[in-house]
């Protein structure tokens, strides 16, 4: 199964971090080039343990659902959600947070399975973990960009 390890520092407050990477109106504004919309469960605020949310976006040209839930939960250093039901076989997305220089460490693991077996194995290799990467890294740099600056009050107000 691919994974994905991103290591994002960011100088601001933990908890700060830590509500923004479960924020459905941050991750909405993270995704605004794929039109992703969440139109069921929580759609909006700081999702929470046993929460689900399904998302509907365009990637690859196509509009797809995805449906995930926090599956663990310890505030402010680690949540966890899974996906229940989309494009995926499988995937679980962990998020580590640790006091770093006066500011926090973001630890992205993405863990995922493709289907359709040997050519979802070449998909990921030609181009859905290249693919994921780059949406996971655009999301952690908007996170970075509002904890970093006055704008976290507007979605944690």
């Amino acid at each position: 199964m691919p994974r994905i390890e991103l290591k994002t520092e960011i100088k601001a407050n933990k908890n700060i971090v830590f509500d923004l990477s479960r924020s459905i109106d941050l991750h909405k504004i993270s995704t605004e080039h794929t039109n992703e919309q969440a139109i069921a469960g929580k759609t909006n605020g700081l999702i929470g343990m046993n929460e689900s949310v399904t998302w509907r976006a365009k990637h690859f040209g196509i509009y797809q659902n995805l449906t995930s839930k926090i599956t663990e939960f310890n505030k402010p250093n680690y949540f966890a959600d899974e996906m229940v039901k989309g494009a995926f076989k499988e995937f679980k997305h962990e998020h580590h947070f640790a006091e770093l220089n006066e500011g926090t460490l973001m630890t992205d693991f993405f863990i995922y399975k493709s289907p359709f077996g040997i050519l979802g194995k070449i998909a990921d290799k030609l181009f859905l973990k290249k693919y994921m990467t780059q949406l996971l890294t655009e999301r952690n740099r908007i996170v970075k960009d509002f904890a970093e600056s006055d704008k976290w009050k507007e979605i944690l107000a």
